[in-house]
């Protein structure tokens, strides 16, 4: 009788539990058993292994095998576990010494000739075995940048089981000839498979404004919705834009993500973690330093949104556009039951999806700009009076955003039609992305100072308790807002809201604590009513 075990990890959302792989051989029919809650994927690991083993030049054991996956009660899902059993199961058959097996973590698929695929969440699933204490791993070669960025972790990288086996067993390790070049390595085929959140409008992560080519000095005019998006960037507040048709709110949003600042290191490995269980990280870039921006069609459903679907619970967009920017344009054209979904993820900052196999966390923080026509053609003004639709439309068309979901809202700002001389005026740009930009930064290392010690490192994160009681604005400076309050302009939220605006208003132009111009500047953009200030931040400074 021989037996054996190594582990590898199951993944539950982006968190991961270290599953001991135990080989049993006993006297006996020769039968493969495998228990321990595998899915249909895993349970198919059987076939694999067999050919991998046999292909790779090993002696597969004929007598009685039980693979058991412990502990039990964990349901296993994917394909990631194949180079573990395959360990597991030569080590059983004392093909390798079983004690050199025992604390080392294997993740990896593997094909029919014994070369080893990558699978999706490399990342969170090493992060989980540095949590739990270990210090080995083994990936497949591709993944094996991914893995490294976890630190106190020793990452060995093979290309095939022959390879892993040479290792293991202290024999010279052959050479794997590469795949021809001039063509997408097969190894990494499935990673961006259907349905896994590649189309959910995400641009190429990790590059930079340059790259995509979005600069704040192609927008032209638009000062109100300029400040808007500096003062979203600078404390991570939610932004609607309503506007006409072309009158760039798209533009803005697409150019938000370049003011941010970049991630740090621990939001870095967050973003990446996520990316990895979608399967979207971007090919030669294992950590993401930038924020996404992630931009789904209004067809999205609930699931497609906040995460879900059949089986085991995939991220969705808010997840995908965590610590970055989730747009989505044409708001109104959204499902209603899709919209209201996304008022818990706003509070929380993560969404917990609740299924039949176990529940699941998905972390989602992020700063949600909604565009908006004013009404279904497009065309209606507080100026013009080109709009043929009938108030009645108009009213409907409107009331598809509910109020408790822009009650979360932090800033609301019109953005006006271009007008001819504002095109064709020479010379006439506004600033760059790259001064904005630091603008942003300083405010946010200003914010960053004031919050040290605390939970928070952005205005729009502090609770609003805190923030009444511990961060005053100067005296008298919040008398209008509070009137706003007496009259119903404002919720108690709206009203914490403001204060928060106005605190990165103060961040942004320098002062120690919000005036009255500070609150004014905030109250326009969360009600659109004009308050006699002016809009561009440059001119506060």
């Amino acid at each position: 009788m021989g037996f054996a075990r190594t582990c590898s990890v199951a993944l539950v959302g982006v968190e991961g539990v270290v599953v001991e792989v135990q080989a049993d051989l006993e006297p006996g029919v020769a039968a493969f058993t495998l228990v321990g809650l595998p899915d249909k994927s895993l349970s198919e690991s059987r076939d694999r292994v067999r050919a991998a083993v046999v292909n790779s030049g090993g002696e597969w054991p004929q007598k009685k095998l039980t693979v058991g996956l412990s502990p039990a009660s964990v349901p296993k899902a994917g394909s990631g576990f194949d180079l573990a059993v395959a360990c597991a199961v030569l080590g059983a058959a004392e093909r390798i010494d079983p004690r050199v097996l025992a604390d080392i973590v294997m993740i990896g698929e593997l094909g029919l000739d014994g070369r080893v695929r990558p699978v999706r969440g490399i990342l969170p699933a090493v992060l989980s075995a540095a949590d739990a204490g270990y210090e080995q791993v083994v990936v497949p070669e591709c993944a094996a940048a991914e893995a490294s960025l976890v630190p106190g972790v020793s990452v060995l990288g093979v290309r095939s089981l022959r390879q892993l086996i040479a290792v293991l067993a202290d024999e010279p390790v052959p050479d794997e000839e590469p795949d021809d070049h001039g063509r997408p390595d097969p190894l990494l085929a499935g990673l961006r498979m259907p349905g896994t959140g590649a189309a959910t409008g995400m641009q190429n992560l990790g590059a930079t404004a340059g790259e995509h080519g979005h600069d704040l000095a192609d927008v032209v005019g638009q000062t109100s919705a300029r400040t808007a998006v500096e003062v979203a960037a600078a404390g991570g507040h939610h932004l609607f834009l309503e506007g006409q048709p072309g009158a760039g709110k798209t533009m803005l949003a697409e150019r938000l993500p370049t003011i941010l600042p970049p991630l740090g290191r621990q939001e870095s490995l967050e973003v990446t973690a996520v990316h990895s269980i979608a399967g979207l990280l971007p090919s030669g870039k294992p950590l993401i330093d930038t924020a996404p921006y992630c931009a789904p069609h209004h067809s999205a459903t609930m699931q497609a949104l906040v995460g879900g679907g059949p089986g085991f619970a995939r991220p969705g967009a808010v997840s995908l556009a965590h610590r970055g920017v989730l747009f989505l344009d044409e708001t109104p054209e959204f499902s209603g039951r899709a919209l209201d979904a996304l008022r818990q993820p706003l509070e929380a900052g993560h969404v917990v999806i609740a299924r039949s196999a176990g529940v699941v966390r998905f972390p989602a923080k992020f700063l949600m700009v909604l565009a908006a026509n004013p009404c279904p053609c497009g065309r209606f003004s507080r100026t013009d009076d080109l709009c043929e639709c009938p108030p009645s439309a108009i009213r409907r068309y409107q009331a598809r955003l509910s109020g408790p979901l822009l009650d979360r809202v932090d800033l609301r700002v019109e953005v006006d039609r271009v007008t001819r001389a504002q095109l064709t005026e020479r010379g006439a740009r506004g600033e760059s992305t790259t001064t904005v930009a630091d603008r942003v930064r300083a405010a946010r290392e200003r914010a960053a100072a004031r919050l040290a010690g605390t939970p928070w490192r952005t205005n729009s994160e502090i609770p609003g308790r805190e923030l009444r009681s511990r961060w005053h604005a100067r005296s008298g400076a919040m008398d209008e807002a509070e009137r706003n309050l007496e009259r119903g302009v404002l919720t108690a939220r709206g009203l914490d809201r403001v204060l928060r605006v106005a605190w990165t208003v103060a961040d942004l132009v320098g002062h120690d604590r919000p005036d009255a111009t500070d609150v004014a500047l905030a109250l326009q953009l969360r009600t659109g009513v004009p308050r006699g200030v002016p809009m561009a931040i440059g001119a506060l400074t």
